[in-house]
């Protein structure tokens, strides 16, 4: 099976950033040749949003990290999707492990954040990932699954949702799943999805890895069937790792897993 939609690459700056950083660092990227069939995402900091969306190429696109679960109201530090959205941001991550992990976000909570972005006009990188403890006890597609499962029981049409594969092993780590071992947990996850939402829709979404992904192994990892993109962290602070990244797919040639 072979993901059709368009190659997609995020770069998720995390909390990282000075005014001058994001500055020379949008700078450097927009001296960049990214290849133009190619969709790309960039998410900087809350408090860097307005910057970068007014000087960032029109290339990229620009996303949040995060949003709250309602609209506007008494929810001391949280950003609504109808503040993103009147701000001009086209994007948002959600359910980053980190989120997860350290917010003790549930899948649930990921779900409804997720269907109320989308309702305000904001399209979703939806994140799901196991850690490593999860994946060597054999539980690592029960894990998934429910993931996958908290999304679907909040929304049915799945046109602006990217969903990034991001084992928590691999994320900030070094440790990079195998081109094989990423093909292997897409494949699962587009079957899934083919069995919720139907075979052309399933390989019209794209899934994408994040973990650790960088430029020397992006090109072999794009070259699998299911790894429609990538969801960059450390390296998208880099702009020339960025940009190779970006361009990896037009030189990888599909193989099979």
């Amino acid at each position: 099976m072979r993901g059709t939609g368009q190659f997609f690459v995020g770069g998720n700056w995390k909390c990282n950033g000075t005014k001058q950083q994001v500055a020379q660092l949008l700078e450097q990227l927009n001296k960049g040749k990214v290849d133009s069939s190619i969709e790309v995402v960039i998410a900087p900091t809350f408090i860097h949003l307005p910057h970068v969306l007014d000087t960032a190429d029109s290339r990229f696109e620009v996303g949040a990290q995060n949003c709250w679960s309602s609209g506007t109201g008494a929810y001391t530090g949280e950003i609504s999707a109808e503040q993103l959205a009147d701000l001009g941001v086209k994007w948002v991550i959600l359910g980053h492990s980190e989120r997860r992990s350290l917010l003790k976000e549930s899948n649930e909570f990921v779900g409804e954040k997720t269907a109320y972005a989308l309702s305000h006009g904001l399209r979703v990188i939806a994140c799901i990932g196991e850690t490593l403890e999860q994946r060597e006890s054999g539980q690592m597609y029960n894990i998934l699954d429910a993931q996958l499962e908290a999304l679907a029981n909040q929304i049915s049409d799945f046109d602006n949702v990217v969903i990034a594969y991001e084992p928590v092993w691999a994320i900030g780590t070094g440790k990079v799943a195998t081109p094989d071992q990423a093909e292997e947990v897409h494949l699962h996850i587009r079957e899934w999805f083919t069995e919720r939402i139907g075979e052309k829709d399933a390989e019209a979404l794209r899934i994408v890895y994040g973990g650790s992904v960088n430029e020397k192994n992006a090109a072999e990892l794009a070259a699998k069937e299911d790894v429609d993109g990538f969801l960059v962290g450390g390296a998208s602070l880099k702009a020339d790792a960025f940009v190779t990244i970006c361009n990896a797919h037009t030189a990888a040639t599909p193989v099979a897993a």
